[in-house]
């Protein structure tokens, strides 16, 4: 009795056992979300941080370049100063300035030793540059600049957009392996049921079942690699989009061949990057007349306006003063004559640049369109070997239940089966990726 007893209370420590790790698993297992491929791109658009950070030098670009907006914007300051002398040319001028200046001030004794006097002065001060031609072509260089950046952070938008949709054709590869693989351990454990059963019969030997044993091994070590692949993939595309929720995402369209919209038959130089390399070399163009206005001489205009008072913060005499200043620096050494090569050299410099860089992006989009044409002839031959070789595998299988084939020779047959069918659906991946690399390169 008590041995029974004992047997009824393991039993039901094994199922309450069984029923804590079962609520865990469920409790730790990650979410699944469905998601579509314009889900992605928009949010990787709106999120993700590399993009954000090239929006934020552009917002730095654009304050550099309204600094610059002073050249042609007046500079006013306005400054309320209060002292309390006994110097006597201080005190002195503070009298006249106030206006209060008498004859006994003209005493000598007076002058040389005055009483102590409060002054407090109102100023409002106006500075305006009307001739400045380094200024001016500053400006200039920094809208081209910013415009290059404009360009830039264009590009690095459609660079990360493409690699996002590669990574979303990577996550749809990962869930047809995995597909697949099931597919294929599920025949595969069908065929270990007929082989126990034939080895039973005695119709088998023992190799055959150990054969068999191996390849469920094999195959259900590749299930859970490519499981891992799959969650490695859903990772890569949650950093793309700056997710942060630790989800398992799932793509809501299986992987498959898509449409080519490609009619151009070259890039364009009015593609983003080209641009902005455009742009820099107009940069260095126009700062490179900057340093020539360098010899040039400025011209600016000034005034002021003035309340003093003996009390703070009030009305009193007041005076203005309005003018302007020509300043021409003849000589500065060799200083100005090196600023000038060097501005010119860094111009001629971002040309031979410009040049390099279009000759190899056409050198790169005539690379990529080959290797597109061979991604389309591998994708019809791997077309051909996955029909071949299933056919071959239904061969194989139904001579092997009729007896008339090795049972090493069916695991064979199988496997190549499901080498070609995995190397079709990479093809259908690379397919894709590099159909989308090509509307990369053209993208105007």
């Amino acid at each position: 009795m008590s041995y029974k007893i004992d047997l009824f209370m393991k039993k039901i420590f094994f199922l309450l056992t069984l029923f804590v790790v079962v609520i865990q698993f469920k409790g730790n297992a990650q979410k699944t979300i469905v998601i579509t491929k314009n889900e992605v791109l928009n949010t990787v658009s709106k999120n993700n941080l590399t993009l954000k950070i090239s929006e934020q030098e552009l917002n730095q670009a654009k304050a550099e370049f309204n600094q610059t907006k002073g050249v042609f914007l007046p500079n006013i300051a306005i400054s309320h100063t209060g002292i309390s002398t006994t110097n006597p040319l201080m005190a002195f001028g503070s009298k006249l300035n106030q206006g209060i200046l008498t004859a006994n001030d003209f005493d000598p004794a007076i002058l040389n030793n005055p009483a102590a006097i409060q002054n407090f002065a109102s100023k409002i001060n106006i500075e305006q540059s009307i001739i400045n031609l380094e200024g001016f072509y500053q400006h200039k260089a920094l809208k081209t600049k910013l415009n290059a950046i404009g360009f830039k952070t264009k590009r690095t938008k459609e660079y990360l957009l493409f690699e996002a949709e590669k990574a979303f054709y990577q996550l749809q590869l990962a869930y047809k392996t995995v597909k697949v693989l099931k597919t294929i351990e599920k025949a595969i454990l069908e065929n270990k049921r007929l082989i126990n059963g034939y080895y039973k019969q005695g119709l088998l030997q023992k190799t055959a079942v150990l054969e068999i044993e191996i390849r469920v091994l094999e195959i259900k070590n590749q299930l859970q690699f490519s499981k891992s692949n799959l969650e490695n993939a859903s990772n890569y595309l949650s950093f793309f989009m700056n997710d942060k929720k630790g989800v398992i995402l799932k793509p809501s369209e299986d992987l498959e061949l898509m449409s080519l919209n490609i009619n151009s038959q070259n890039i364009s130089e009015n593609r983003a990057d080209l641009q902005a390399l455009k742009e820099t070399s107009t940069s260095y163009k126009i700062a490179y007349k900057a340093q020539k206005s360098t010899f040039l001489p400025t011209l600016n205009a000034f005034g002021n306006y003035e309340v003093n008072s003996n009390k703070v913060l009030n009305t009193g005499t007041s005076g203005y003063l309005v003018g302007f200043q020509l300043n021409w620096n003849l000589f500065q050494g060799l200083k100005r004559v090196g600023s000038v090569q060097k501005s010119k050299a860094q111009y001629h410099k971002s040309e031979i640049e410009y040049d390099t860089y279009l000759s190899k992006s056409k050198l790169e989009y005539q690379k990529s369109k080959r290797n597109f044409i061979d991604v389309q002839n591998k994708l019809v031959l791997s077309k051909k070997a996955v029909n071949q070789s299933k056919e071959a595998l239904r061969i194989k299988n139904n001579r092997f239940k009729q007896g008339l084939e090795k049972t090493a020779d069916l695991l064979q047959s199988e496997a190549l089966y499901a080498q070609k069918l995995l190397m079709y659906y990479q093809t259908v991946f690379e397919f894709n990726t590099s159909k989308s690399y090509l509307e990369f390169l053209i993208k105007e």
